[in-house]
């Protein structure tokens, strides 16, 4: 039987474990927060913070790299103006149901980290053209059989065909394209990176969408300042299943 003094000590323990009956796991969470909580995210649509999120939401998904999807399914910061969805080129008639761009989950990634980047310096992606099926392809050669502006679809067909290809320029906050020297599909040295008649704002425009897609594993083509292959695309088999719609 314990003494008087004992008791006492064992009251006064017993009597503040009650003043303060906080769990371990009440502790922690008033110190970790939600990630939304922890930051002030900057605004909406014309944040570049939406990106980033965008981009982790797609990297984590259950996809293949290799699986084809909608780009803006993922991220509504890009614009489009996919021409074969229009008859505004130089077949000269409407050839995709889909006015969308569809493209390989991999390659979506890194547009959409380029995408990041030019809207840091206040410009975005406009999409002309990204997968293209082999049939389309063939359509095309018929018109225009010059290899260097036509991929042959007899022999390696074009890395659109394999969805690790697009056809990009940049629009401003009101998508205003910037001035490249030529349109889409000109098919002349004018649109030849190369070509240096060009006034310096367009020479500028241009290396501005050339350094950024370089640096997120795109390769330019010699003849089109428009089109951009990403990395070792070649390796994704050739495709011709239509670009329709969800």
């Amino acid at each position: 039987m314990m003494d008087r003094i004992t008791y006492c000590l064992f009251l006064a323990v017993l009597i503040a474990s009650c003043q303060n009956p906080k769990r371990e796991s009440e502790k922690i969470d008033d110190t970790i927060k939600p990630e939304s909580e922890q930051r002030e995210v900057p605004g909406g649509k014309d944040g570049v913070d939406s990106e980033d999120r965008a981009v982790r939401s797609l990297a984590t998904a259950e996809l293949h790299d290799s699986s084809f999807v909608f780009i803006e399914k993922w991220s509504d910061d890009f614009v489009y103006d996919m021409k074969y969805a229009t008859t505004d080129n130089f077949i000269g008639k409407k050839v995709y149901d889909c006015d969308q761009c569809m493209i390989r989950k991999k390659v979506a990634l890194a547009l959409m980290k380029a995408n990041r980047d030019f809207m840091e310096k206040g410009y975005r992606i406009k999409f002309f053209d990204c997968y293209r099926p082999l049939d389309v392809q063939k359509i095309m050669w018929e018109v225009y059989p010059v290899e260097g502006y036509v991929a042959n679809p007899y022999t390696s067909g074009s890395i659109h065909n394999r969805g690790g290809a697009v056809d990009i320029t940049l629009v401003d906050n009101e998508e205003n394209e910037l001035d490249m020297g030529t349109g889409f599909d000109h098919f002349g040295e004018e649109a030849h990176h190369a070509y240096r008649h060009l006034p310096e704002k367009v020479l500028g425009n241009r290396k501005l969408l050339k350094d950024i897609m370089e640096k997120h594993g795109f390769k330019p083509i010699r003849t089109e300042w428009w089109h951009y292959n990403f990395g070792e695309s070649r390796a994704f088999a050739l495709s011709n299943f239509p670009t329709k719609c969800d």
